[in-house]
């Protein structure tokens, strides 16, 4: 089968009705509302092609993934919630590449179509590098909330270029107000809300390659780049007329408390850098578009790095070789298989060729244009580096650093805790 775009469904069922039919397992994340999503979207699939298809999900998918790995008793495609597991499964042999084609398609299709083709290749058993994961549903967290009546009221403009944010936290503080609200506190998991912070910076102080190397283990942890970017995050956290509450209220305040300040009266903040999910915790009958907003979290005009977006998404890889699980993969490059999901709720996609005025919520589709803009798009780091670092000592060493302790040493400490794994 040919796998660059086809014309439309009604190619996908021809070719498909010319092979027999094959059911098609399906295995993902998803309960509850996403579960009937994503049925929706493998039901568009099903009328297309003329396969069965049925999906399971499980919220203990990375656990039971491998456990049917390894028992041969794998679905034919699986949902990958992060591309390390998917890297691991790829090198012990447990998945499919993907047909040839493919990542010319996303190459083509895909907004900085590269960068998701960097996220789905790994090296097989041989050791041979192969595009082993598709990227389907994305979610963006280069952004920084706000209230656009407080910002009109003073007279601000939303900020293009990490040079004018700047001048507009320092024009906040002039002014005699404080330009942002950060919190690191997360229970068990407190301190991840400044990874994603260091992460955005590496994305807009050094070129991607950088970033790459920094996750893999290549770039150290101490090196100058990473200590450069842990101290562009530290400019805004470590500084008690940028922050409410003070410099130090920042690893003691619970992120989900933390955007509160954009709506007292007055406002205790102005600015609120999250991903996507934080209106969640805005204050009951907040209305995204009008009592709050978002922007783009700049790139710097003078570094020539393009608009870099941080995010993270789910890949789809083959579990189970078949036809049908490579006439899946090929349907969910047409147009119809995100527009399904995009009419409904929580969807965002790099596809170019979707129309975007399907998208159900208005909120959405600015996200994904968000998206659409990237010219770099990388997945969340510490999600990508080990546990012990990713998860743990990237999380403590921020909150000790926001506490006070020197960018150098604590990168020293977070380095040797990477070097102990090994």
């Amino acid at each position: 089968m040919n796998n660059r775009l086809l014309a439309g469904t009604a190619a996908l069922a021809l070719i498909a009705g010319a092979a027999q039919a094959d059911k098609v397992t399906v295995f993902g994340p998803w309960l509850g509302p996403d579960q009937e999503n994503v049925e929706a979207v493998l039901a568009g699939f099903a009328e297309a092609t003329g396969h069965e298809v049925a999906y399971v999900g499980s919220d203990s998918f990375e656990q039971q993934i491998r456990i049917d790995a390894e028992a041969g008793s794998a679905p034919n495609v699986s949902v990958f919630p992060q591309p390390g597991l998917a890297s691991d499964m790829a090198g012990e042999g447990f998945l499919t590449p993907l047909a040839e084609g493919t990542g010319d398609w996303v190459r083509d299709n895909y907004a900085a179509g590269q960068s998701w083709v960097d996220l789905g290749t790994y090296a097989g058993p041989d050791g041979a590098e192969d595009l082993y994961g598709f990227f389907y549903k994305v979610d963006v967290k280069s952004l920084v909330w706000y209230s656009p009546e407080n910002f009109e009221d003073a007279g601000y403009d939303v900020p293009t270029t990490m040079e004018e944010l700047k001048e507009l936290t320092d024009q906040i503080v002039a002014d005699g107000e404080t330009p942002w609200c950060i919190g690191l506190g997360s229970g068990g998991a407190t301190g991840w809300p400044a990874t994603d912070w260091v992460e955005d910076m590496m994305l807009r102080t050094q070129p991607p390659e950088v970033y790459d190397a920094w996750v893999a283990n290549e770039t150290k942890f101490n090196d100058p780049a990473v200590i450069g970017a842990i101290e562009e995050f530290g400019a805004f956290a470590r500084n008690d007329d940028y922050v409410a509450g003070g410099a130090g209220a920042v690893a003691t305040t619970d992120f989900r408390d933390s955007p509160k300040g954009l709506f007292s009266s007055p406002p205790q903040c102005y600015m609120h850098k999250q991903a996507s999910f934080i209106p969640a915790f805005f204050p009951e009958g907040t209305v995204v578009g009008e009592d709050a907003d978002f922007f783009y979290f700049p790139a710097y005009e003078g570094k020539d790095l393009g608009s870099p977006v941080l995010g993270a998404g789910t890949l789809w890889a083959i579990t189970n070789d078949n036809q049908g699980a490579h006439d899946l993969i090929n349907y969910l490059q047409s147009p119809e298989a995100h527009e399904i999901w995009m009419a409904r709720t929580g969807f965002l996609t790099p596809h170019k060729g979707v129309d975007t005025s399907v998208f159900s919520d208005p909120t959405l589709k600015k996200m994904n244009d968000i998206l659409l803009g990237a010219t770099t798009f990388r997945f969340d780091g510490s999600d990508l580096m080990p546990g012990g670092v990713g998860a743990g000592t990237f999380w403590t060493g921020m909150v000790d650093y926001t506490g006070g302790k020197d960018a150098q040493e604590v990168a020293d400490e977070i380095q040797s805790s990477w070097d102990s794994l090994q």
